[in-house]
């Protein structure tokens, strides 16, 4: 695979094209409810080092094979005024086509193509037609662009709108059982299918992905998905036992922006695994000495799996004493109700009793 040429940070955009990772100091205390998700999208995906990664790895198609960071722009901002806060969590990139000026395109063709990342962690039914809502607001942005050098330019035969790549990144372990096709969202669509607009998406299952596969590409992206494939108590056990060497080579040279997504990545795992804050601080720590590959040496919470199993017994132990309660419980009340019983039975046998004797005194 070709390397990337890493950029400096003002190259790869910090600042300007991603927010820097929040939560990045050591020893930060206190748990963010959005911080997992966060780490998935804006953060990951606004680095271009690690975008440029992503995109080469998972496209087989020649306009990314040599995809560098340089070549892409985040515009993600340009389409909030649309979609506001829906779109928020989610990445838009132009990428540049390298073949300009070779003679393989047509003038009025534009000069570069769009991805469209939409990052989910749960199955989402209508995620066809959230994507054409994206897309129609990138290509009503270009025109309005265009519209803006030269007016009446989208009118002529010739103008073209950039190719749109949509991606759904899907972080969840379920498996991924919504329709691919826009169409299949469009009733008695199979009847009329010429009158039925259509794309497919691309779907990227982390969990499709073994460690070792993962391992092999050699790159920080691929890492990011590693730590993020990690969902419960045997997905931690497998991350542990990978040797440190595989991981410590891949972050080697690894530029410090790049260190920073791997930092917020490693943080918002430390949350998950309810992780001490000591904990967290000795991990945000290897990971700034690029030493990942000993990220959990000597923590407490090495495994949750135990933590899991002994938290069930103790759940267990808990219902059972309830239970118990519950039947002593049930027990005194049988016993109170049969001592009224008697009690009513008493008295009732008393007044008969003094009934009698006033009858026969008379």
């Amino acid at each position: 695979m070709q390397q990337d040429q890493k950029p400096s940070q003002a190259q790869n955009g910090a600042g300007t094209d991603h927010e820097a990772p929040s939560g990045t100091e050591p020893g930060q205390s206190g748990k963010d409810s959005t911080h997992n998700r966060d780490i998935s999208s804006k953060t990951v995906f606004g680095d271009r080092v690690l975008c440029a990664q992503f995109l080469r790895d998972h496209f087989d198609m020649p306009l990314l094979k040599n995809v560098q960071p340089e070549d892409i722009e985040d515009v993600s901002e340009r389409y909030i005024p649309y979609l506001g806060t829906e779109f928020e969590s989610d990445s838009v990139k132009r990428i540049r086509i390298l073949d300009i000026g070779k003679g393989k395109r047509r003038g009025k063709e534009p000069p570069f193509f769009v991805s469209l990342i939409e990052h989910k962690s749960q199955v989402d039914y209508d995620v066809p037609m959230q994507l054409l809502r994206y897309m129609v607001c990138i290509w009503t942005e270009y025109r309005r662009e265009m519209e803006a050098g030269r007016e009446g330019c989208t009118r002529q035969k010739g103008f073209r709108y950039p190719m749109i790549i949509p991606i759904v990144y899907y972080e969840g372990k379920a498996p991924w059982t919504a329709h691919m096709h826009l169409r299949d969202r469009i009733g008695a669509a199979g009847k009329v299918r010429e009158w039925i607009p259509d794309f497919q998406y691309h779907l990227i299952q982390i969990h499709d992905f073994s460690n070792q596969e993962l391992l092999e590409r050699g790159d920080e992206m691929s890492l990011v998905m590693l730590i993020n494939k990690i969902q419960d108590a045997a997905d931690l056990e497998q991350f542990i036992r990978i040797p440190p060497d595989k991981i410590d080579r891949i972050i080697r040279d690894s530029p410090e922006h790049v260190i920073d997504v791997l930092v917020s990545a490693m943080e918002s795992l430390c949350f998950k695994i309810d992780a001490s804050e000591e904990e967290r601080t000795q991990c945000v720590q290897k990971v700034r000495r690029r030493k990942m590959g000993y990220l959990f040496e000597n923590m407490q919470h090495i495994s949750i799996q135990e933590e899991r199993r002994k938290t069930e017994e103790q759940r267990k132990l808990t219902e059972e004493q309830r239970k118990l309660t519950e039947e002593q419980r049930q027990k005194a009340e049988e016993q109170r109700r049969r001592a009224e019983n008697a009690e009513e039975k008493l008295k009732l046998a008393e007044e008969t009793i003094r009934q009698l004797r006033e009858k026969f005194q008379s």
